[in-house]
C-alpha cells in the first residue's frame, strides 16, 4: 500500500514539476518579447490620426453650432462646453429649456446631489448663455405646420 501511495505522490510531484516549468516559460517567453520589443505595452509614439483630428475637432464651429456639441454659438459657448459635458453629453442640455432661473436652479440641483463644483464667476456667463440659447419656446402644443397651398383649378 506504501508504495500505491509513494507513486501517486510522485505522478502529483511530476505534474507539479511541468505546471511550473510552463508558467516560468511563458513569463521567460513573456520577458524576451517585451525586452525585444519595448513599445509594445507603451508607446511615446504620436496618437493615431483619427484622434488628432478628434481633438482638432473640439473646437470647430459650423453654420453657427459647435460640432463636437451641438450646442449653438454665442459668448461663454466654451466654458458652457468646459463645465457641462465633463459629468453627461451635450444633448441632455439641448433637448431642456430653461428661465435663466430655471437654469439656476438646475445648477443648484447639480451641485446639491450630483456633485457639481462651485461654478464661481462663470456661473454668471453660463446662465447668460444657456437662457439666451436654450430658454423656453412658446410654441403651445406643437410647431405649427409650413405648407405650400396650391390651387387644384390649373
Amino acid at each position: 500500500m506504501e508504495s500505491d501511495q509513494w507513486k501517486k505522490l510522485m505522478v502529483a510531484m511530476a505534474r507539479l514539476a511541468v505546471f511550473l516549468l510552463v508558467i516560468v516559460g511563458s513569463m521567460i517567453a513573456f520577458l524576451f518579447v517585451l525586452h525585444s520589443n519595448p513599445d509594445l505595452f507603451y508607446s511615446q509614439k504620436e496618437p493615431p490620426q483619427l484622434v488628432q483630428e478628434a481633438f482638432q475637432g473640439d473646437q470647430l464651429i459650423e453654420d453657427g453650432v459647435h460640432v463636437a456639441t451641438g450646442f449653438v454659438e454665442g459668448e461663454g459657448l466654451m466654458m458652457v462646453v468646459n463645465n457641462c459635458t465633463n459629468c453627461h453629453s451635450a444633448k441632455l442640455v439641448t433637448q431642456d429649456r430653461f428661465t435663466k432661473e430655471g437654469w439656476i436652479q438646475v445648477i443648484r440641483w447639480m451641485q446639491e446631489t450630483q456633485g457639481l463644483w462651485d461654478l464661481g464667476p462663470n456661473e454668471a456667463v453660463i446662465v447668460e448663455y444657456l437662457s439666451n440659447h436654450y430658454a423656453p419656446e412658446d410654441r403651445g402644443r406643437r410647431k405649427q405646420l409650413e405648407v405650400e397651398w396650391y390651387s387644384l383649378e390649373e
